[in-house]
């Protein structure tokens, strides 16, 4: 287990530049299943998931060739459904969440895709019904071994049709699209999740030759190709990231410039950490943060009543940045309700935060109160573990603030989602050092 040795209290001051996005890529990665041609894609972020993800198309079949930093093309004209029915498949598609959507790609390219009960995040459950219900609705068999968790799709042809998705899943929704597109007919799909990255998605699948239209809305109609060509991809910057360095500026009191945020592509984002006061400029495509020497003050709604953050489907607040928004609340002047809706497990590292002096009342698995130190409290140093992804982030954004020395146990969960994130802090002046 490696571990980081935090020393907090220092202000941070530099440029950083955000990695591509990790939740467009694990879509976008699995899109090179449905064509033959070479597909080059640029801005992939060097992180654990991604990197899984990459290794399991080389198993599959796919020839990568790495182009340069963060650039690879891919070219899967050779695919190996062998592997799909292996030990060896069982065992690595588990260890990741995004593995699920290769399924999508393989069932329409070839008529058949298989998926082991996916991994990733203890953040509570996210079903699978959403993406399976859709495939049957295009004329998929579905079958499911309950002894080895082992989940699979058939179908000699799909048709197009309409459906109305049980909830606006943005996995799910991804896994449709990309099985719909080389269906027989028209699809549509109502309720569909259209956070920028599934648009991303749709606009390559069609620069491939797809044709959908109604991207960017929750209504998506597909009309069936017979094939899809090659095409050249740049991902977008990483909203998540962007938020995670908004949130560090604001709790180390730190000036900090965030380049090539992709502003537009951003949503509610911004506006949600200037509820909490924390002051935000627009530089051209920049994000500048200044120094909060005087603190940061939560602004109550109009009728005096206490702020509530609360996640919710693209174009809400996205839910991987409550934990963000919790922490910096915890330096804030005022309070605010935390309500994380989508997964009852989230919340459960606040009490990591009330362990270093944090005001935090935690009212159920999905909603929590926060009243703000205003810096009259600074946290204390303590020793910790990373549950999952955010929840790792934003103990260490805690721990970068926090009087003393930290040490975040089980970092391997931070790198999933975060690349070379202890040199990048360093390089701005933060004082954190990896452990094996």
């Amino acid at each position: 287990m490696k571990t980081f040795r935090i020393e907090g209290g220092h202000q941070l001051q530099g440029n950083i530049q955000p990695q591509g996005a990790k939740n467009e890529a694990l879509q976008i990665l699995c899109a090179v299943l449905l064509s033959p041609d070479k597909i080059t894609i640029s801005n992939i972020p060097d992180i654990i998931d991604v990197n899984k993800l990459i290794s399991l198309l080389g198993k599959l079949g796919v020839k990568i060739n790495k182009q340069s930093s963060g650039s690879y093309s891919f070219q899967a004209d050779q695919i190996d459904l062998g592997y799909l029915e292996s030990e060896e498949f069982k065992e690595d598609g588990r260890g990741l969440r995004g593995s699920i959507m290769i399924v999508g790609p393989l069932l329409a390219r070839f008529g058949r895709g298989y998926i082991p009960k996916p991994g990733g995040d203890k953040i509570g459950r996210r079903r699978l019904d959403t993406h399976f219900e859709g495939f049957i609705k295009l004329g998929a068999k579905f079958r499911y071994n309950k002894e080895d968790y082992f989940y699979g799709v058939e179908c000699d042809q799909l048709r197009g049709t309409y459906m109305l998705l049980d909830e606006a899943s943005v996995t799910g929704t991804a896994n449709i699209v990309m099985a719909a597109v080389l269906a027989e007919g028209i699809t549509t799909i109502y309720n569909a999740a259209c956070e920028p990255y599934l648009q991303q998605l749709c606009k390559m699948l069609n620069r491939m030759g797809a044709k959908i239209s109604g991207v960017g809305s929750n209504m998506l109609t597909i009309e069936g190709v017979k094939n899809l060509s090659g095409t050249n991809h740049t991902m977008l910057p990483d909203m998540i990231e962007i938020g995670s360095w908004i949130g560090l500026a604001a709790m180390t009191k730190s000036q900090i410039t965030i380049k090539n945020v992709s502003w537009d592509d951003l949503g509610q984002i911004p506006d949600v950490f200037r509820k909490l006061g924390v002051n935000i400029e627009r530089r051209g495509d920049d994000i500048y943060v200044p120094k909060h020497e005087d603190g940061y003050v939560i602004q109550n709604y109009i009728d005096g009543s206490i702020l509530t953050v609360s996640d919710a489907p693209w174009p809400g607040f996205t839910p991987d940045l409550l934990s963000i928004i919790l922490v910096v609340a915890t330096q804030a002047r005022g309070s605010v309700l935390i309500h994380q809706k989508m997964f009852e497990s989230r919340l459960f590292f606040v009490d990591k935060l009330i362990d270093m002096g944090a005001k935090i009342i935690l009212c159920d698995p999905h909603r929590a109160t926060v009243i703000g130190h205003d810096f009259k409290s600074n946290l204390k140093s303590t020793t910790m573990t990373s549950p999952d992804i955010r929840a790792g982030i934003s103990l260490l954004i805690a721990a970068l603030s926090a009087e003393g020395v930290s040490t975040i146990h089980n970092i391997e969960q931070i790198d999933r989602g975060y690349e070379n994130i202890d040199e990048r802090l360093r390089a701005i002046g933060a004082k954190i050092e990896r452990i094996e």
